[in-house]
Formats: C-alpha cells, structure tokens, sequence
C-alpha cells in the first residue's frame, strides 16, 4: 500500500490483545490533475460515466472527485493492492462509485494486498461510499429507485450476478442527504445471489456498514467497526445469508449492530459476533422483520434484542439457536468469530 498505514483497529486491538498499531490520520493527499474523466476514462483521477471496461493499476492511486458510474454492460476491474481515495473538498454527497443495474464490478483484493477506498480527510461521512444495483426482487418492486442518487434497481431474477468483491476495505463513508437519508459504506439495492461479497472491512462510517435493500445476495467474512448508524441493515424483503460477521463498537450514540426492517425474506445469519464498550443495543427488529440466526454472541450491549412495535408479541420471525428470540436472554457466549481472521485488516 502506498497511503494506508494502519489507520484501523487500534481500538479493537487494544482489546483484544491483538499486535495491531495505529497511526495518524493525517495520511499525505495530493489531488491528481487529470483531464475531464469524462473524456478522457484512462485518467487517475475518478468522475462520470464509464461506458466500456476498464481495469484499473494498482501501482497507481485513484482519486474520487465526483460520481463514478459504472454503465450498464460494463464492467470495472479492481486489481489488489488498488488504492481510490475520495476528495473529500468536493460536497461528500456527490462522491460515490455506482455499479448500475446491469454493470459488473470486479474487486481482486488479497489478504496481502486488499484494495482500498477511503477519503482523503479520514473523517466520517466525509464521502458516500460503494453502491451496487442488481435486478434481483425486492418488495420496492421492479426498476425502483433507490433512495440516493435516482439509481435504478430491482427486477425478477433472484440469481443477478453483479460481480465480485473480495478483500476490500471500505472507509469514512455516509455522507448525509437529508435529515432522514445518508449513504452507507457498501449498499446493495436488489442485488443477486451470484454475486460474492467476501472478506469485507467498513470502518469508521457515519451511517450504516452495509445495508442490503432487497435481493439475495450473501456474503462471508464481514469486519465492521465504528459505524455509527446499523453495522449490518437489510429491508425490503432481503433473504440472503451473512457468515462469519465480527461487530465492534467503542463509540457512543451508534444504533445497532443488525437493524431489520420491513417485510420479512428470512435471512439467514451464521455465526454474528459483536461487541461493545459502550453499552446500546445490538439488534433491533422493526415491522414484521425477522433472521434464522445461529452462531451469536453478544458482549457489553445493553439490550441485546429490541423490538419496535409494542403491539408485536409474536417474536416466531426470530429463531436463534433454534428457539424463538427471548426479549430476556442476553445471548452472551464466547465469541463465534475469531478476530484473527481480520488480520488483513491493518
């Protein structure tokens, strides 16, 4: 890595025993003066629409100075070791990379060499984040439009396969929109099971980790820590599965670490690790939402189930270890997720 020197886990590191160091913040950033991007897609510097394949070089470093929209039939290549930082100078709700309904984004980042976004500020929500459309079904409908942006998604193949990210470390993401809408760190409106999403690290956001809007897509081996809002989010009927997901929160006023919403696709969530030194509650349940979850340990929450809606008294929707969630069980077991296996993370 050329800029990234340790900026993440020191919190967690400290806790855990674990021999991960820490560093400033104040990462050197110069801006890259490239042609317009629109015209001229080779450039170093990130902006517009791409409208034919491109893979990008790793030994250089890519700035993100605007919305980078992958079009449909395209598809944009992420090799390891890759660095985008985004400008934080420009207005953060107006920096984002967009994979569209129909486009493909390959991330190849390695446990030596993930790729990297980030903003050039390292402040949180100084930028907004990874956003991919698929064509999967969601109970917004078909060719929705999605809350940021006016992106397109949705459709009736549960089976859409918008790429692939591997090893990716994710950010300083969640620009606010409005009052009620900020971006995540990684959304994923309506996207498909063929889709991989593995081996993924969303740091210090303003909003939440990921949120899935939607779809079937899954994903295996997610680190998320300092997010403000949810660590993990779905709605819109989401009926994928998450593996091997460790939650770490040493921050006040965060939300949660799972928040479910809307109209319940059953998920399904494999071994959910979380903890926290400040307290707060680790999972929330709104509407009719509920998961088959196995594997969870809960640490230093102060509830570790909420439900939203007085009136709901049928937690059925909530199955953990096979029983229905208990509002009294504290859920409280060793750690299902050993942090080691983020020790790319650094």
């Amino acid at each position: 890595m050329k800029i990234f020197k340790n900026r993440f886990l020191p919190t967690l590191a400290l806790t855990l025993g674990l021999s991960i160091t820490s560093c400033s913040s104040d990462d050197s950033f110069e801006r890259l003066d490239d042609d317009d991007p629109s015209t001229t897609p080779e450039g170093t510097e990130l902006k517009g629409s791409l409208e034919e394949d491109r893979t990008l070089d790793a030994s250089e470093t890519y700035n993100l100075t605007g919305i980078f929209s992958v079009e449909a039939g395209v598809t944009l290549t992420i090799p390891a070791g890759t660095e985008i930082i985004a400008d934080s100078d420009e207005d953060a709700t107006g920096v984002y990379i967009v994979v569209q309904k129909g486009a493909m984004i390959d991330i190849q980042g390695t446990a030596t060499a993930p790729v990297v976004m980030r903003s050039s500020s390292a402040e949180r929500g100084s930028w907004g984040g990874l956003i991919i459309a698929g064509d999967a079904e969601t109970t917004a409908g078909v060719n929705a439009t999605a809350e940021v942006g006016g992106i397109i998604y949705g459709g009736s193949n549960p089976e859409d396969n918008s790429g692939s990210i591997e090893y990716l470390i994710l950010a300083d993401a969640g620009a606010q929109i409005s009052l009620d809408s900020q971006y995540n760190g990684l959304s994923l409106y309506g996207v498909g099971s063929e889709t991989t999403v593995e081996n993924i690290a969303i740091l210090n956001g303003s909003d939440d980790g990921v949120e899935f809007f939607g779809g079937s897509v899954s994903a295996t081996n997610l680190y998320l820590e300092n997010n403000e809002d949810d660590a993990v989010d779905w709605t819109e009927g989401w009926n994928g599965t998450v593996t091997n997901t460790y939650v770490y929160h040493d921050i006040e006023n965060f939300s949660t670490a799972i928040e479910a919403d809307g109209v319940n696709g059953n998920p399904t969530i494999e071994n959910f690790t979380a903890v926290s030194s400040t307290g707060g509650v680790a999972l929330q349940f709104k509407a009719q939402s509920g998961a088959t979850i196995n594997g969870l340990s809960l640490s230093g929450y102060d509830t570790a189930i909420d439900i939203t809606e007085e009136e709901r008294t049928d937690l059925s929707a909530i199955q953990i270890e096979g029983e229905t969630a208990s509002l009294e069980a504290t859920y409280e077991i060793d750690a299902t997720v050993d942090i080691a296996l983020f020790n790319w993370v650094k």
